[in-house]
């Protein structure tokens, strides 16, 4: 009797435990199929996420380049250093889900900054090249010189000629605007597309053509309004573009070179003796504030005779509308944040603090 009882005991035992390390093992196999499930799920929307989303929301034209031979993961590579893509492997997972390796076609590409994956994809897969076109890009701040040198580099345009042709006066018989003996704050800053057998001439009609539409009638009714000339903003906007970089401080400085002119104080700017020198430094020697030049705000009362740069359109605006407060100073750390003062005691403590060697 015994001995049956205990058979039964060890059978019912067995089950229960059996039954028991089943359910634990199911209930484990559901949770590790759950978490494998978020994972895919999130890394699935991750990635659809990235294959649909701009690297950049700015749109900035790009000449993009597949030459003959280049595999997929060249030509991600390529991308990812332009700045177009973030991720080479969304391009290539992308790619070969779409089976689209051997579609690339190669050719000169445009390609714009603002768009995602799948976008570039259809592009250099549908073979929409660029016919017989270039991109040239021109910055902000550039002069004249500046940006003859580049064109030269970039598309093989000597820089002779592209001199030669901004001192052309037939530019003041074509546009209205036109103040000076050359066109140097005119040459609007932005990125072209140009053909490759394009001349000086045909590139700074780009310019000014551009320049022309950028300063609309509502622009050139208040620069009127004011009292000003288009030549006097311009001349303005070139220094503003090459002292301050932020926007929202560019309309105060704009607004303190405005009250030293009313005040007949000198504007005292460091970019117009960098102009006169050449290049670009950061701290200037009291010797180079004394060069004898018109363009030497230290030395000369009002605006210098022209232009120094090229500016873009912040710096014009802000040359337009100022904002009027109690700063009659200003400095810019070497970080580039501007440091403003109402006193010259006040603006030579900040020199002292921020300027000091």
């Amino acid at each position: 009797m015994f001995k049956k009882f205990l058979i039964d005991f060890f059978l019912k035992t067995k089950i229960f435990f059996k039954s028991f390390i089943n359910k634990r093992f199911i209930k484990f196999l559901i949770i590790l199929i759950i978490i494998i499930l978020l994972i895919l799920g999130i890394g699935l929307g991750n990635y659809y996420y990235q294959i649909s989303t701009p690297l950049q929301k700015i749109s900035e034209q790009k000449e993009f380049i597949i030459k003959k031979g280049e595999g997929v993961n060249q030509i991600s590579q390529n991308l990812k250093n332009q700045k177009l893509i973030g991720s080479m492997w969304n391009f290539e997972v992308y790619v070969w889900f779409e089976k689209m390796g051997k579609k690339f076609q190669a050719g000169e590409y445009s390609l714009s900054s603002n768009m995602n994956i799948k976008e570039i994809t259809q592009i250099l897969c549908s073979g929409q090249i660029i016919p017989n076109q270039k991109i040239i890009k021109i910055i902000e701040g550039w002069n004249y010189k500046e940006i003859g040198e580049y064109l030269e580099n970039k598309i093989n345009i000597p820089k002779e000629d592209f001199f030669s042709a901004a001192y052309d006066l037939q530019w003041k018989n074509k546009y209205s605007f036109l103040e000076g003996n050359f066109l140097e704050g005119y040459l609007f800053p932005d990125t072209y597309q140009v053909y490759k057998n394009a001349t000086a001439e045909d590139i700074i009609k780009k310019m000014l053509d551009n320049f022309d539409k950028k300063l609309s009638l509502k622009i050139r009714e208040d620069i009127k309004a004011q009292g000003k000339t288009i030549f006097e903003i311009i001349t303005l906007a070139s220094i503003i573009e090459k002292e301050v970089p932020k926007e929202e401080d560019r309309k105060i400085v704009a607004g303190i070179f405005y009250k030293r002119l009313k005040q007949e104080m000198r504007l005292e700017s460091c970019a117009t003796i960098n102009y006169i020198l050449g290049n670009d430094k950061k701290q200037l020697s009291f010797e180079d504030t004394r060069i004898e030049s018109p363009y030497n705000t230290y030395i000369n009362n009002g605006l210098p005779p022209g232009p120094i740069n090229n500016p873009g359109l912040s710096a014009i605006k802000a040359a337009i509308y100022p904002e009027k407060t109690d700063y009659l100073f200003f400095l810019s750390k070497p970080t580039g944040e501007t440091v403003f003062s109402k006193t010259l005691d006040e603006h030579n403590k900040n020199k002292a603090k921020w300027l000091s060697n």
